[in-house]
Formats: structure tokens, sequence, C-alpha cells
């Protein structure tokens, strides 16, 4: 059966479509549409941690186990502007922002581990070096990749090739060969 591919659906909620919220836009929470597809849902807060793990690993092992697809619904809030271009203080307000950000998830992680008595503050430093050492060398090696071929972009959209696509790729590579230079130019 098609529908049977062992695959977790992720679907990160964070409670906008650019500046419209989400209940606005379906009346029904995400993670009950997944019945129509005839595959199991749950829903969880995407600001805990440990909910979001445990409930990622039963996916997981439902999909592993050849069960089928699984859909997971992490409600969670976007602290920021959509875009560069987007004002969210003209449909958000003060107080919604505070209560999400009293549900931090790493500030809910540290609190428990240091309510169990599991972590101290040199365990905290050394986390956050580590996290700090990660992101650096993240951000080094994005920005020291080469900038990819324009028309690499019609790479591995379809598993075989598409005619649409094919006539796609063929008028974007007539275009950028329109400003002289077949290779690039786009760029």
């Amino acid at each position: 059966m098609s529908w049977g591919v062992g695959v977790v659906f992720f679907c990160q909620n964070n409670h906008w479509a650019i500046s419209a919220p989400t209940h606005i836009q379906t009346p029904v929470p995400l993670a009950q549409r997944a019945a129509g597809f005839g595959m199991p849902a749950v829903q969880v807060d995407g600001n805990d941690v440990l909910a979001v793990l445990a409930v990622t690993r039963r996916a997981a092992r439902h999909a592993r186990d050849g069960a089928g697809p699984f859909f997971v619904e992490a409600l969670t809030y976007r602290m920021g502007p959509h875009t560069t271009s987007d004002d969210p203080t003209r449909y958000r307000t003060d107080a919604d922002l505070d209560e999400w950000r009293a549900r931090d998830p790493i500030d809910r992680v540290r609190k428990l581990l240091e309510r169990e008595n599991l972590a101290d503050d040199a365990f905290f430093a050394e986390v956050q070096a580590a996290a700090d050492t990660a992101a650096t060398r993240l951000r080094a090696g994005t920005l020291d990749l080469p900038d990819p071929e324009p028309l690499t972009m019609f790479d591995h959209v379809y598993t075989t090739e598409h005619p649409l696509l094919e006539r796609e790729r063929a008028d974007y590579a007539d275009y950028l060969a329109s400003f002289g230079s077949p290779e690039g130019a786009g760029r």
C-alpha cells in the first residue's frame, strides 16, 4: 500500500500563518487532519523537551515497525516576526509574548535539572561552551560552502524526470544565457 510508508510528519505549529492565527486558518487542530489520511497523530507541547522526545520516539518506533506514517503536531510559538518586513506588534500582544516566554523550552529543562539536583552551574557553563563552539563551527561551515550553480535547483525535485520540470530547467538556462554566461549568470 502506497500510504503505508514509514515516515514521521513533524509539524511545528507556531500558532501563526504569517499574520493570521492558526485557529482562523483551520477550525480543527492540525493533528486531527491526519485521520483523513488514515494515520495516527498526536499533539504535544512543543516547548516540553521531554514530552517531544517521548512522542517522537513513539512515532519513530511506529514507522520503523512498518505500521505506516505518523503525524506529530508540536505546539509552540513564533516569538519573532514572520519575515524581516513583518511587524508582529500589529497582531500580537506583549501579554502573549510574556506567556510564551515563560514556557521557553531551554529554561524549562534547566529548571527541571536544577530542581532534581541533576546539574549545577559548571554543567550549564560546559553545555553553553559546547553550544557556542558548535554554532561557530556550523556558521563557518555554512559560509564556506560554495554557491551552488543556479540550475541545480531543478535537481532531485522528483525521483524520475518530469517534462514540466525539464521545460522549466531549459527556460531558466536560456534566461541565464541571456546575460552572456550560460552558467552562474543568475547568481
